[in-house]
């Protein structure tokens, strides 16, 4: 089983990337856990944002392996406890899937790439996509060690 996340853009902020590398390290005791960083589209600055989303959301789908279990990480997704969540991601371990967790732009997914997928969402406030890229990391290595029995969660 493999986890894969998939990001469009580079993580501009420095400490957002030293947390992310440091769970990223962390995460490898327990899966096959890569990160995808694909190029942020050039270009559609001028476009309306509903275009932006559709031309993101259909790069996305060109450059991910569309046999994984694909959830997208959006803000009218499913909201999980860090145990519920932990449940979660022990039911897909079991089924044997490899997942592929994907947080689009500053923008979001486009309708038809919604409509497509799964959703998790990580909160009812809503976090920058350079920020939800540390949080859901933490939460991967968070349910790993929930499921292990581990004393990071208390």
């Amino acid at each position: 089983m493999r986890i894969t996340l998939v990001l469009i853009g580079k993580t501009e902020t420095g400490f957002v990337s030293e947390g992310i590398k440091e769970y990223e390290n962390r995460l490898k005791h327990y899966v096959k856990f890569e990160i995808i960083i694909l190029p942020a589209l050039k270009k559609i600055k001028n476009l309306s944002i509903e275009m932006q989303k559709k031309k993101e959301s259909e790069f996305i789908e060109s450059n991910i392996d569309l046999k994984s279990n694909i959830v997208l990480l959006d803000e009218i997704g499913k909201e999980y406890t860090s145990s519920g969540y932990a449940e979660w991601l022990n039911k897909q371990i079991n089924a044997g899937t490899d997942i592929t967790f994907v947080v689009g732009g500053a923008y979001g997914f486009s309708d038809e790439m919604r409509k497509k997928y799964p959703k998790i969402a990580l909160s009812k406030m809503t976090f920058s996509h350079q920020m939800v890229r540390l949080f859901f990391v933490e939460q991967i290595y968070r349910a790993f060690t929930i499921l292990k029995g581990e004393n990071y969660h208390h």
